[in-house]
Order: structure tokens, then C-alpha cells, then sequence
């Protein structure tokens, strides 16, 4: 069981308070119907990292879900406060943000124009995950049976939560999501592949969320010279790849190893992988731990 954590100052509609004040009606849509959208956005000592890639993945969620909210503009004032004043400046930190269609009589239809949505924010401590960068994770598949609006980044988790407790009690670090035979995504994270030199990953579409972190690594890739193919991998055909990782705010760069047991290249992190890692750690840790990853003194 995980620890009771201390009082918190949090963002609940327009009011920043102590988190043990903080309430939510019962009537909540979110509570209801997990009518709602949330977006993470991670700080490195002080500084929001791709903010507005993160703003515009919320304004799309939004929309996709007819949520109308119009202070995303006030955002950024919000979560710099958070993360200041509950004292995670100097530190790396994640701000939550989860956004309903607010609190309404429960019917299923949309509430008239006049419900107000629900905004709450947290700030928290993010941890690094070195050893696992460092050394890679195992990981297993499972068929995809979320639904098919995936591009939304929605509040109903309920079939990620179960995969992922799935690959939690088989001692894996994550769980991949086959549909149709092909690869899609992980229950929280984009899925890379490296074959032949390049890099082959699921093209964005309804069947997966675009990744924030996938963009910056589609970056690297073309400053450095690598290939990217935006093409499904067959499930049954990753066993022959050269090297696997996964992308996401909080995992970062995490090398993938081993796939429902199948070894992956070497069974370690590859040199693209690790060239990836340490350009992407140079960007938000900064020069010293892209070189010491390789080293393994970071």
C-alpha cells in the first residue's frame, strides 16, 4: 500500500487550495461517465517541457469530445504556480490536468450550455527511471480492447489500467496492444521499432495517441539522419526487428528487451536506442547526462 501523502496545494475550478479541501461533486460527469479529458505535462527544474505540444493534444481531446473550454490560454500560469508553491522548482515534477464536462443531473446526453466544466490541476514529483532506462524492460502483449477513439486522451482508462495489471503481476514493465495483428500502442506509452537502420512506428490515427515525446524523438531522428517509417508492425514479426523502445512523458526513452519472453536483438538497449536516449537526455537533463548514460554514472 502506497504511503498517505502530505497535504498539497492543488487547482480545483478558478481556486487554488490545500488538497485535503478539495471536493468534486458527486454529480460529476467524470464520476459518472468518465466524460472528460486530462493531459500531463512534465517540468524539468522550473520548465515545462514542449508545453504547447501538450496544449494542442488538450485542445484536440477537447474537441473530440465537445468539451467547451476556453482558458487554455491561462494554463501555463497555473501550472508554473503549482509547481512553485508546492515546492518543486529546483526538482522534475508533473502537473496532472483533467478537465469534465462538469457536475449535472445524471442523464446521458450532454448537459445544456450553462453546466460549467470541471478543471483540476496537481503538481507531483516525477520520478527518473534510470535503472530501466539504463537496462531495458520487459514487456507483453495483449489484444487492444480499448475502443476506437483513442487520438482523445479520455479519462476512461478502465481497459489500460486492466492490461497494464496484467503486465504488472507477470513482473513485466509494460503491456503492448495488438489489433488486427499489428502492434498499436502500449497501455501508456508509443511503441518504436528499429529495423534495418531505421525507425518504424505506428502511424498516428484514431487507433493510438499522438505522443508528445514520440515528436521529439521523430525530431532527433531526422537531425541525426535516421529513417522514419510510419508503417504498422506486425506482432508476430517483432521478434526479427533490431531494437524496440517505448516513448512517453514520465518513461521518457525506455528500451524494450524482451517481448512476451522473446529476446529482441541482444537482449540489451541498441545503439540506435542509446544514441536516441542520450540526444533526447541532452534536450531536458542537459549535456552531462547524455553522455553519462552510456557510462551508467548518470
Amino acid at each position: 500500500m502506497l504511503p498517505l501523502q502530505p497535504p498539497s496545494t492543488v487547482y480545483l475550478n478558478g481556486q487554488f487550495i490545500s488538497s485535503d479541501k478539495a471536493m468534486i461533486s458527486h454529480e460529476d460527469r467524470g464520476f459518472y461517465f468518465a466524460d472528460g479529458v486530462y493531459e500531463v505535462v512534465k517540468y524539468y527544474r522550473g520548465n515545462p517541457f514542449c508545453f504547447t505540444a501538450h496544449l494542442n493534444r488538450l485542445q484536440n481531446s477537447l474537441e473530440g469530445v465537445r468539451i467547451r473550454y476556453n482558458k487554455l490560454n491561462e494554463l501555463r500560469r497555473i501550472f508554473d504556480q503549482l509547481v512553485e508553491t508546492n515546492y518543486l522548482k529546483d526538482s522534475f515534477a508533473g502537473i496532472y490536468l483533467q478537465i469534465t464536462r462538469g457536475a449535472a443531473p445524471r442523464i446521458h446526453c450532454f448537459p445544456d450550455a450553462q453546466v460549467e466544466p470541471t478543471v483540476y490541476a496537481r503538481a507531483f514529483p516525477m520520478k527518473i527511471y534510470r535503472d530501466e532506462m539504463r537496462n531495458g524492460i520487459r514487456v507483453i502483449s495483449r489484444e487492444d480492447i480499448r475502443w476506437h477513439r483513442c487520438n482523445i486522451k479520455s479519462i476512461a482508462l478502465l481497459p489500460n489500467t486492466m492490461l497494464f495489471q496484467e503486465a504488472t503481476e507477470a513482473g513485466a514493465g509494460e503491456c503492448f496492444l495488438v489489433r488486427d495483428g499489428f502492434f498499436t500502442e502500449a497501455t501508456h506509452s508509443n511503441i518504436l521499432f528499429i529495423k534495418d537502420g531505421k525507425l518504424q512506428t505506428h502511424p498516428d490515427s484514431n487507433l493510438i495517441l499522438p505522443g508528445v515525446t514520440k515528436g521529439v524523438v521523430f525530431d532527433i531522428c531526422r537531425r541525426i539522419g535516421i529513417g522514419v517509417v510510419e508503417a504498422p508492425m506486425k506482432a508476430d514479426e517483432a521478434q526479427w526487428v533490431d531494437e524496440c523502445f517505448i516513448t512517453g512523458t514520465g518513461g521518457e526513452i525506455m528500451p524494450v528487451i524482451a517481448i512476451d519472453g522473446k529476446r529482441i536483438g541482444s537482449g540489451k538497449p541498441g545503439a540506435i536506442t542509446r544514441r536516441l536516449q542520450e540526444e533526447f537526455l541532452r534536450i531536458t537533463y542537459g549535456e552531462l547526462a547524455g553522455e553519462q548514460i552510456v557510462t551508467g554514472d548518470w
